[in-house]
């Protein structure tokens, strides 16, 4: 596959709240950066972030608006949307993947503002 393939893989992995399949596709020692908050490595932690992200949602989207290759980079502008009780909360979101030499995700790295994830999911869950 190439780096947009598992890109695209490791995202509908998440989509199908899938992740088993998700953390299958990063190296043992993947770095994931949400970078208001510090960097999570490894495949426990990796499931263990997406387990929070994704158990509240019934149903999760991620909308990529432009995709760009460059070597083993993936660089995407996304708008993750998860739906929470009875509305959405929506994310734009930066988020650049580097590939290693065994088609593993070695680097994640999301940009994104925590205030307009924080302010969203507060109003959907009351906390």
């Amino acid at each position: 596959m190439s780096p947009s393939e598992i890109v695209h893989a490791f995202i509908t992995a998440i989509e199908s709240k899938d992740i088993d399949a998700a953390v299958a596709l990063a190296s043992e020692n993947i770095s994931y950066e949400n970078m208001p908050t510090s960097p999570v490595v490894g495949h426990e932690g990796l499931a263990a972030t997406l387990r929070a992200f994704l158990e509240p949602a019934g149903t999760v989207e991620w909308q990529i608006v432009a995709q760009w290759e460059v070597g083993r980079v993936v660089i995407n502008e996304r708008l993750d949307r998860f739906e929470i009780g009875t509305g959405w909360l929506e994310l734009p979101i930066a988020g650049v993947f580097t590939i290693d030499d065994d088609n593993k995700i070695e680097v994640w790295r999301d940009y994104f503002d925590m205030g307009t994830y924080t302010r969203q999911y507060a109003a959907l869950t009351g906390r």
